[in-house]
């Protein structure tokens, strides 16, 4: 009966983006522990979990198996290395990143609860 709710587009939309915004959080907090490690590269979600995420909500079928779609970490290739230690990480990007990061985490998480809320009230008939 809740089944429904829970395998719809939007629901399973927000709740791999949600997977995915925790995951960058991770990255972002390593990349600033390890701003002075010689030889580190920057980390980031991979950019194939956005692309499979468009396709499958494209052709449908993000809600038909939600669980098999996971965010990964991967080297940012992008990074570039400005210090002769060959470290990537910049600070002030990491720290931009960690604002924009934790604004859509706090969206998403509303956007999940919100579906959750919208079930609370069809099952008691009372909002909170």
């Amino acid at each position: 009966m809740i089944d429904p709710i829970f395998q719809s587009d939007n629901y399973q939309l927000s709740r791999k983006l949600l997977d995915g915004a925790a995951l960058r959080q991770e990255a972002i907090a390593s990349n600033i522990a390890n701003a002075e490690t010689p030889g580190y590269h920057r980390l980031d979600v991979a950019p194939s979990f956005a692309e499979q995420l468009k396709s499958r909500m494209a052709t449908g079928e993000l809600a038909s198996a939600p669980d098999s779609l996971r965010p990964t970490l991967t080297e940012d290739t992008h990074a570039r290395t400005v210090r002769p230690d060959g470290n990537s990480v910049e600070i002030e990007h990491e720290l931009l990143a960690m604002n924009k990061n934790s604004v859509e985490f706090e969206y998403l998480t509303e956007v999940v609860s919100n579906n959750i809320k919208q079930l609370k009230i069809a099952i008691t008939g009372q909002g909170s």
